[in-house]
């Protein structure tokens, strides 16, 4: 027979999804209240926490076209990637794709729509700092020299593709893409151990990658590491892989902004804040939250 836990003994079994969606209430309340200090130091470490994740998956997709099926390269793109939220969510830091979910405590009563606007406007920040900054990081590297230029190309291929993106199909992509990333998120709130975040986090973030959805956070490394590339890589990168700058028009500044990041972001910010957010604050918390007041 199963014996009762001792007072106090830490609960074993995951948390069934109503008691999920109280934690992410409370998760969403000391998100929003942490201090401007501590909120852009861990945007910092998250930025540069999804920039590693990304570029383990482009140095592991580096030479498998043609010797995989796209399938396959794509599954391995996409696990290689979970790296970067093992770290965020394992390790501690402040995402502004997974913070969407704040809005549940929003919805609630319990933080103000600045507070919200507050902590998404300054981890959006600094998450694009520390990915400039790791993409910066990594150039100087210059490891896109390595395996005789074909680490840089794939690199460049990806941001080229990124950047020619239609407006409305990259709102799209980054729907999609959130309501996965937010879904990861919210699979974490019910674990237990380090173990079960990590179980949970590997096949969505692998899905959306695989699928090939856009995430806000992680272009912000993508596509600033392929235009380092495509301005500072000497002749004998561009010799190496028989090809020079102008083969990737499409890879600029103001492109990288109008047809990936900014559509992205509006796609994040929907997928994850109200196809995931609203719709489980709507099915766990609505009934017994009314204008902030618990309902008995």
């Amino acid at each position: 027979m199963n014996q009762p836990l001792p007072p106090g003994a830490p609960a074993l079994d995951a948390l069934l999804p109503p008691d999920m969606a109280h934690k992410a209430e409370e998760i969403g309340v000391a998100k929003a209240r942490m201090s401007r200090t501590t909120t852009l130091a861990l945007s910092l470490l998250a930025g540069a926490f999804i920039a590693l994740g990304a570029n383990f998956s482009t140095v592991a997709t580096t030479g498998v076209a043609g010797q995989l099926p796209y399938g396959v390269t794509r599954l391995l793109a996409g696990t290689t990637f979970s790296l970067g939220l093992i770290l965020v969510v394992v390790g501690g830091a402040e995402l502004f794709t997974g913070n969407n979910l704040i809005v549940m405590a929003w919805a609630s009563g319990k933080v103000t729509g600045h507070e919200v606007l507050r902590n998404w406007s300054l981890v959006y920040a600094g998450n694009f700092v520390g990915a400039v900054l790791m993409a910066g990081l990594i150039l100087l590297t210059r490891q896109h020299e390595m395996a005789e230029g074909r680490l840089g190309l794939n690199a460049l291929t990806i941001a080229e593709s990124k950047c020619r993106l239609d407006p409305v199909q990259a709102v799209a992509l980054g729907v999609v893409c959130n309501v996965l990333v937010c879904l990861t998120v919210w699979l974490c709130y019910s674990a237990r151990s380090v173990t079960d975040k990590v179980l949970a986090i590997v096949p969505p973030i692998s899905a959306f990658v695989a699928a090939g959805f856009e995430h806000s956070v992680a272009n912000m490394y993508f596509i600033p590491l392929g235009l380092g590339i495509k301005h500072f890589a000497g002749d004998r990168f561009w010799h190496a892989i028989g090809r020079v700058s102008s083969d990737f028009p499409h890879l600029t500044w103001t492109r990288f902004l109008s047809n990936n990041l900014l559509p992205v972001t509006v796609g994040n910010i929907i997928g994850g804040a109200v196809l995931v957010g609203l719709v489980y604050w709507s099915i766990y918390l609505r009934t017994i939250h009314r204008n902030g007041m618990r309902t008995p």
